[in-house]
Order: structure tokens, then sequence, then C-alpha cells
């Protein structure tokens, strides 16, 4: 089955190259089906490509989705087009009485400062809050992670001294979990933040479960509430050109960039990137649709609560 997108968004022509099966709302609306229904609350700088991120990796399922992407009244993007987001995003308040199947709300590049220093932590944070019983499961991406852990449960971020950039081995601490039927027993993320959750902060709360974890980039899957909730450090949603293209922008503003660490073929920009993460990223959405949202969901959806 496809995923039901926005009329002309440009995902659509992209994904299609890729032979990948999705169909806009006209032609959708002519099929008898209740799709599930997953809001993004994308916080990116570039929203076009972590829209198309985000919906290649949906897409890997038997099921009709539905696609809805939020925006926040108290901040305006400056790296996408405002046609772009008054075509294909809603305000949190459009949005706020209806219930969704899954929620994502990725990374944005506000880490280096303290939460209630961001200029929407406010609203932000009225999100989160509303997540808890308007939508099914929700996953929370990058700094959304830390925001999420600190919002709900008090845990602190820690500033590093070096950006952990690259892609990094993980090990699974609970293989058994659905999010992990199929998994094999370590799997690559790709990172890309100036801060970290550390374990022991995890550990005081009896809520949360350290899933998946680094001996190098620390802290990478939290559960909380059975599955209702899932932290993620990284960016398991990265396609592969993605970290090439964040060095090469750092590089030439300044000179004290690092190469992405186990990115590059023999570590060398000019090799291209060695992709080590795409398979075990389509299985962790395809098991989170699957065991977390659809057979989570209650038929009605506004029997959520």
């Amino acid at each position: 089955m496809p995923l039901r997108l926005p009329d002309q968004l440009p995902a659509i022509e992209l994904l299609k190259r890729e032979n990948i099966f999705v169909m806009d709302d006209t032609r959708a609306h002519s099929q008898d089906i209740r799709p599930l229904r997953i809001v993004v609350l994308n916080l990116m700088p570039i929203k076009i490509t972590t829209e198309t991120d985000l919906i290649r990796l949906l897409s890997n399922t038997p099921l009709q989705i539905e696609v809805c992407f939020m925006k926040l009244r108290s901040h305006t993007p400056s790296h996408t087009p405002i046609e772009h987001m008054m075509m294909f995003y809603r305000d949190f308040e459009e949005l706020r009485k209806q219930k969704f199947d899954g929620m994502i709300i990725t990374g944005a590049p506000v880490e280096q400062m303290e939460y209630e220093q961001v200029k929407y932590w406010d609203e932000i944070t009225e999100i989160f809050q509303w997540a808890r019983n308007h939508v099914t499961s929700t996953l929370y991406i990058c700094w959304a992670a830390q925001a999420g852990l600190y919002y709900y449960y008090g845990v602190p971020k820690h500033q590093l001294d070096q950006k952990m950039f690259g892609i990094y081995e993980q090990d699974i601490l609970f293989p058994r979990l659905p999010i992990f039927r199929g998994f094999d027993d370590k799997f690559m993320m790709p990172q890309s933040r100036h801060s970290e959750i550390r374990r022991a902060d995890i550990e005081k709360h009896e809520e949360l479960s350290l899933i998946a974890e680094s001996p190098q980039s620390g802290v990478s899957i939290v559960m909380a509430r059975g599955g209702r909730e899932f932290f993620i450090t990284g960016h398991l949603e990265y396609a592969p050109n993605t970290l090439d293209n964040e060095y090469k922008r750092d590089r030439d503003i300044r000179s004290d960039v690092s190469v992405p660490y186990n990115y590059y073929r023999d570590d060398d920009p000019a090799q291209g990137p060695k992709v080590t993460w795409r398979a075990h990223a389509n299985l962790f959405y395809s098991n989170w649709i699957n065991y977390y949202v659809y057979q989570a969901t209650p038929y009605d959806i506004n029997m959520i609560e």
C-alpha cells in the first residue's frame, strides 16, 4: 500500500523516481480504507529534505498512511520557502483537536542553547503534553529526544567537547522487543550533535528503559510508556549524503571540522559515503508502524487517550 501525501508535495516526484509507491490526496480519497494518520512536527532547517527522508522510511509498510505536517506558530523557518510552508504545513492550533495514530518530532539546530532559551520552548512543550493523549506512539529524534526527556522526566543534557559526528555501532539491550524484530545483534546509526544524554541519568527513572546504546556515542534509544514514546538520539532517517552535505557545509565556513567518523570509504571524502545503516532504519520504522502504531491504535481514532 502507498503513502498518502498532500497534492504537489515535492517528495512525491522524488520518491516516485526511486520506485516508492506514493499517492496524492486526490487519488487516495477514492479508496475506502481508514489510513493510519501520522503527524510530523518538522523542526529541521531544510524542511523538504527532512520530509523526503521520513516519507521514504514510512513507505516501507503494506499499510496506507496519511502524513500531515505540523509547524510552530512561534517560529518562522528561514531555509524553506514560505509558499511551501503555507501549502503543506498547518499550525498546531489547527490540529490540536485532532488525534493521530503516530507522531514524529524531529531534531532542531538549537541544542547548544538551554531549553528555556529556545524561543518556541513554551509552544513545543505544549505540543509534547498534547501528544500524550492525542497520539498512540511518538518518535522524538535528536534534539527533540533530549528535549522530551528533559520535559517529561527532568533528564539533563550535557554539552560535548567535540561534536558527535559520524556513523556509530549500537548495541541492542532488549533484543526481544518488537521494535527490534529482525535486527542483527548490532546496528549502525548516524549521529550529528553537540550534546548527549547519559546512561546514569536515564537509570534514575524507572519509567524509562534504555534499549540501545553505543560504547562510543552513548545513549541511543530510550523507550517509555510501553512504546508510546521513543527517544532516539541519532538520525536513522538520514539519507546517504546527509552527513556529507553537513561536513562540506561546515568545512567551508570553519577550519576545525572533523571528517565524520566511520562514514566515508577509507575515511576519504573523495571516495564518498559507505552506507551501513539504511536496512536497519527501514526495519525500525516498519516495526514502529506495525507493532506500536497499527496494532496498538484503536480503529476509532477518537478513542486514543
